[in-house]
């Protein structure tokens, strides 16, 4: 969706959407009515890790900090988008052909998991593109201080919690659950902004990218 200059990438939050395995997910329930003489007012119960979301170091760090205590401004800034990609495993030998500006802090890997949020309907798959241990790695190495990724989690599903740990104990923000469909190679200005909910291991999150 465009609003003026912006690309929204982020993927609405309803009750039939893909979520983690074994995870509430998202509901949203209204519990007083404008036609019973009160206001329209509803309720949500959701795990913080569905739809578009910024984890924390705490999700995987039990002394690493909450969502409150994030560096905001690494959510905002230039960032850069990669072509898609095709592959299933991210290393660092991939990261090296994509042709990333020198200089990058900020890096948003489109791959072909954007598709799935075409039918939000349909349940979780477990075959989705992430980045490997080496690709976390590699981005320590090259000072990124944002990743983000087009599915629920930066790791395969089924992988050790390494490739988070490595991103959250060197203070790389990580952004997931976006819907890069309509975004093309390149740079961009990031405006991403997490729920300031204290204490908490992640957030909902609001991302928008507008072309440089």
């Amino acid at each position: 969706m465009n609003i003026k200059n912006y690309i929204d990438i982020s993927v609405n939050l309803q009750d039939e959407m893909p979520s983690w395995p074994g995870s509430p997910g998202f509901s949203i329930h209204q519990y007083s009515h404008l036609h019973e003489g009160a206001s329209n007012n509803s309720r949500i119960e959701m795990d913080l890790h569905v739809g578009t979301h910024i984890d924390a170091p705490r999700h995987f760090i039990d002394a690493g900090k909450s969502i409150d205590e994030l560096d905001i401004t690494k959510c905002i800034g230039e960032a850069y988008v990669t072509r898609k990609i095709d592959e299933k495993i991210i290393d660092g030998n991939l990261l090296n052909t994509l042709s990333i500006p020198p200089d990058t802090k900020r890096l948003l890997l489109r791959t072909t998991n954007s598709s799935l949020w075409q039918h939000m309907d349909q349940e979780f798959q477990k075959d989705f593109s992430a980045l490997s241990v080496d690709g976390a790695q590699w981005l320590v190495e090259h000072d990124f201080c944002f990743i983000g990724i087009d599915y629920l989690s930066i790791q395969r599903f089924g992988d050790p919690n390494l490739t988070h740990e490595i991103l959250l104990k060197n203070e790389v923000v990580i952004l997931e659950g976006v819907d890069l469909t309509n975004v093309t190679e390149g740079l961009y200005k990031l405006i991403c902004l997490p729920l300031k909910i204290r204490g908490a291991d992640g957030a909902p999150a609001r991302a928008l990218l507008e072309r440089l």
